[in-house]
Parts: C-alpha cells; structure tokens; sequence
C-alpha cells in the first residue's frame, strides 16, 4: 500500500494531534498504520463513532495484527464503568412525553396540554445536560436551544418549573429509582473523573463529540489523536461540539480522497463556500482520486425523513420494475417519531378514529389542529414531518406503507438491493457507488434571502452552517455518479461528465391527493424527473451554461412575468428548462 506524504507524516507525528480528513481520504487506514507504528506493547485505544464503525475497526485492526488496540464507543465505554458499578437498570428505548409526565405527575397550567408539552422540553433539557460537560444543570440556559419564537415563549414562561422537574427526574435515575438513559450513564461517566489506563488515546469522529465525552478525553494523560473533518459535523441537534476547534493540538491534514474523483470534490468545496453567506472564511483542500469503474451500489439521500419517505412512495409508485429496496437502519424507524408515536396514530388522528390510536401522547389530542398546536410548542419536528405526509396522502398510506415494506429487504440481504435509501444521519461514513439526492437539502438562493432578511426571526448560523454541512456529506458518499436536483447546484458551477442534473416536477404535475387525503379524488398523472448528462446537453444547448447577466435577467423577468411558459423560454434561451427554473427561482419569481 502507498502511503501519501500526509499520511506519512501523520504516522511519524509525536504528541497530541488533531488530523483533519475530508471525506474519503482513508482516515481509519492512517489511524491503524500510526497505531503500528507506536512502540511495541503500547496500551491503545480507538474510540469509535457508534456500534457499526465500531465493529468494523475491530476487524481492521485484526486483520492487521492489532489485538491488543481496545476498540470502543463513547457509550460502550461508560456503560462498563457506571452500568455494572450501580447496578442500574436501562431504559434503552429512553423516555417518551406521557411517560415523563405520569412519573413526575406533571400538571396542567391552564394552557392545552401543558404537562406534555413541559415534559417534552424536560427531556430535551436531560439530553442537553447529559451531553454536556457542565457540572450541574442550572450552569446550563435551556432557552439558548430554542429558536421557535412560540416555543421559546412556552419555555421562558414554565422555566423554573421545566429546571427543577429536569433536577428531579436526574435524581431520580442517580439513585436507582428509575431505570436510566444512554445519555445519563454517560455524563455520570464523566462526573466520575475516570482515568483510563492507555498510552495511546484515538478519537474518531471528533467533529460531532459529545462535550461529555470530549471533557473525558483531554483529562486523561495518555497521548491523543483526535480525527474528523470539520465540514462533516452534522450532530449538532444532540449538542455535540467540534473537538477540531476546541483544541490547540498540532494540526494534520489528509486532503486526498480515495472514493470520488475531482469533479464531486470540486462541487463539494463549492457548497462549503456558501458559508461566506455566514462570515465563515472556509478554507479546504480536497484532492479527489477515485477511480470507480462499475455501478453496483445506488442510494437515494435525504435531509429528512419525510423527504425519504416521498421519494420512496414515488419509486414503489412509477418504477414498477424495482423489486428490492433497503433502508439504512431499521425501516420502521421511518414511520415513528423519535418518541414512538407512529404515521399510523397520525392518520387515525386525521380521520377522527381516535379510538384506535395506540400512542399515548397522540391520543390526548382532540383533532389535528391540537397536535400542530402541540408540535410548535416543543419543535418536534419529526411529528410535523408525519403531519405534513398524511395531509399529502391520507389513507393511501396503508397501501403505500405495504408495498415499500413488501420491497424491503433484510440486513443480511442489503448487498442484493438495486436501491438504498437512506437520511444524511443514517448513512455517514458510508458510501455508494452512486448517489441520488432528495430536494430536501438548503439551497443557495434560501441561503441569500435568509442571511439577507433583516426581518426573520430567531434565525441561527450555526444551525446554517451545519445544514450545508448535511449537503456536503450527502454529496460526498458518491463513488462514480451524482444524480443532483437543479435547485442544489452553486450557481454558475461547471457540470462534469459524473454529475447528472435532475429536473424537478412541476407541482401541478405531482402525484397529489391533497385536496381529498382519504384518497377518493382521482389520481393526476406524474412525470418523471429526467436526468440530462451535461455533454449531451451542452451539445443540444450552445448558450445554456453562459452567465446570466443583469440584461437577460431582466428580459426573463419580462417574458415570464407576461406568462411565457417554461418551456417557450428555454427555447427562446437557448438553455435548458432546468437552467429556466432555476433562474427563475434564483430571482425569487416563482408563486
């Protein structure tokens, strides 16, 4: 195996050191070469991700000869410290909103479901303080979480009441009397000052440290390596922090990436650039030398559960010829909030069956507009995102539901799927052969108004910041091909013969059953997205990747503001209808 220059020097590094590795540059076989070269009989240990890396880097350093290097997860880790000590009993599933409710006897103030909606930010408040490397819950401000104007109020109003309850329910899980979380055996792992006996101490993944787990990590006297990639922090919700800024180790880079070649790497440095918007200075080099040859692997990416969901409906629904799918993690994670209320117990909300509704929480609400009123109290936004499914599609999400569980495949099957589907979240560290991504990710031109608009409320940079993060990891789990929606290319970005625009529907053109959601309306016809390769089109197109200047800008705003259609103009134009809509969208005309 040849070893790049950074690479070596990496391996030959004394010291704590931080390495910062773009997105398939081999950091787990830099990691277990340095790991070779330390002195024989070194105590090491590698701190992975989650349990997947984890089992994976286990039989890499086997396979390497490298029983001896201790490999963990943060949680692993603490579970054998604090878990056998106390002998405490676990609650791995964690604590829904009734549930916290009925154990605190939480009560109603006056205001609609109240006591859930005071639950629902306690829990929120726990996994704030567990991820954190406070010492006690009051040197936390909850409020600073929040960027709902409507729920910051809720909060702002009960918040000596959410405080002590967070206390409470703490001291509760401390002294044995509740069964405890993941998150809580983990901070009690760091209050306890634990000193771990290793010489050597590997951190991956320190983009996306729990603070919790970082405080552990710089206490300990052994000599660190902290590896991650600053653009790939994606777990800020769960409060993690960017170990890489947090430290003044010598720094490292790994720049050249193995899996794609320079085109996604060029595309993926041009998103990074948006965070200028943000008064970021980004600053990255990436080197693409992939060189994949054959397309066996095919993933659809999302942002969002629901944008998943709907591209998975739509390829069950027109491409009657895909047999096998698979979803990265367990499927009907995707049909269940974080706290166990399912698409099915919205649904019978929706059609007023609310006997049959098995979720406890959902079943306190009296009509839709309940639960909404629920939903922007406490931010949760994996219930919305159901809402806004069963407004689309009403009842013809049973049939829906079944034939994409129908097309499922199990874990062990995965390799015969012809396609993957999967969120940002669920496949990173991932990767495919080739990528198609949802409309669901920010846009540049969402990016311009929302940083340009003086008037938009509660709005937080580093929430920006972390969604253009989410657009470059989707973009770099691609191998060979990227199929990407016109709407996410930079502006004026040079295609490549690997990256495949994808024309959008147009809306009146989608399958719908909003109007009629119990699904008796009559079905409209779909069209198909297409996707162009950027030869072919620049042949068919001789004007369609010049630069729009203020004159053309103004004669579109002109022929389109007279109702020219999309099509008359990418004629007129001479470009194509993706580049028309584009444009338009980026000038803000559309409806």
């Amino acid at each position: 195996m040849t070893l790049t220059r950074e690479q070596i020097s990496i391996i030959r590094s004394d010291g704590d050191i931080k390495i910062n590795a773009v997105a398939g540059s081999g950091k787990t076989t830099t990691v277990i070469e340095y790991a070779k070269t330390r002195p024989k009989n070194s105590k090491i240990l590698y701190l992975a991700f989650n349990k997947t890396v984890r089992m994976e880097a286990v039989k890499k350093f086997a396979d390497q000869g490298l029983d001896t290097v201790r490999v963990e997860t943060a949680h692993s880790l603490a579970y054998k410290h604090i878990v056998f000590k106390h002998q405490y009993k676990l609650k791995s599933q964690g604590y829904k909103t009734h549930e916290i409710a009925e154990l605190l006897g939480l009560k109603g103030t006056g205001e609609k479901h109240a006591e859930y909606i005071i639950a629902n930010h306690i829990n929120k408040f726990i996994t704030y303080f567990c991820n954190s490397d406070k010492l006690k819950v009051q040197d936390l401000n909850y409020t600073d979480t929040i960027t709902d104007p409507k729920a910051k109020t809720f909060v702002t109003k009960f918040y000596n009441y959410i405080e002590s309850q967070t206390r409470l329910l703490l001291a509760k899980m401390d002294k044995g009397e509740l069964e405890i979380t993941h998150d809580f055996y983990l901070k009690k792992f760091q209050l306890s000052n634990p000193v771990l006996d290793y010489d050597y101490i590997l951190f991956d993944e320190g983009q996306d440290a729990s603070a919790a787990m970082l405080d552990v990590f710089f206490r300990q006297k052994a000599k660190k390596v902290i590896v991650g990639d600053t653009y790939q922090q994606i777990y800020g919700w769960r409060y993690a922090v960017n170990s890489l800024e947090k430290t003044n180790f010598k720094t490292y880079h790994l720049s050249t990436s193995f899996r794609f070649g320079q085109d996604i790497a060029d595309l993926g440095k041009e998103v990074i650039g948006w965070k200028t918007m943000l008064g970021q200075n980004p600053d990255v080099i990436i080197l693409g030398h992939g060189n994949t040859q054959k397309i066996k692997t095919k993933a659809v990416i999302a942002r969002t559960n629901l944008g998943l969901l709907l591209k998975a409906i739509e390829y069950v629904t027109e491409k009657k010829n895909i047999k096998n799918i698979y979803f990265e993690g367990n499927i009907n994670s995707y049909t269940y909030a974080e706290e166990g209320a399912s698409l099915y117990d919205v649904l019978n909300l929706f059609n007023k069956k609310n006997d049959n509704i098995k979720d406890k929480l959902i079943a306190t609400m009296t009509n839709m507009s309940d639960l909404e009123e629920y939903i922007e109290k406490t931010e949760d936004v994996q219930l919305g995102m159901m809402v806004e499914i069963v407004k689309e599609y009403g009842n013809k999400i049973y049939d829906i539901m079944n034939s994409i569980k129908e097309k499922h495949l199990d874990h062990d099957d995965k390799s015969k799927a012809e396609i993957i589907f999967s969120t940002v979240h669920r496949c990173k560290g991932m990767e495919y052969d080739s990528v198609e991504l949802v409309n669901d990710f920010i846009t540049e031109e969402k990016l311009e108004k929302l940083t340009s608009d003086v008037n938009v409320e509660g709005l937080s940079y580093e929430r920006l910041s972390e969604e253009i993060n989410l657009l470059y990891v989707a973009i770099t789990r691609t191998k060979k091909t990227l199929y990407i929606p016109a709407p996410l290319m930079p502006d004026g970005f040079p295609e490549s013969k690997n990256i495949f625009i994808q024309e959008i529907k147009e809306k009146h053109n989608k399958t719908s059953l909003s109007k009629n959601p119990s699904g008796k309306d009559k079905k409209q016809t779909s069209v198909p997205s297409k996707k162009y390769i950027v030869e072919d089109l620049r042949k068919n197109h001789q004007d369609a990747y010049k630069s729009w200047t203020h004159d053309l800008d103004d004669e579109l705003r002109e022929m389109y503001g007279v109702g020219m259609n999309i099509k008359d103009l990418a004629r007129y134009f001479d470009r194509t209808q993706g580049s028309i809509k584009a444009r338009i969208a980026k000038l803000g005309l559309e409806e």
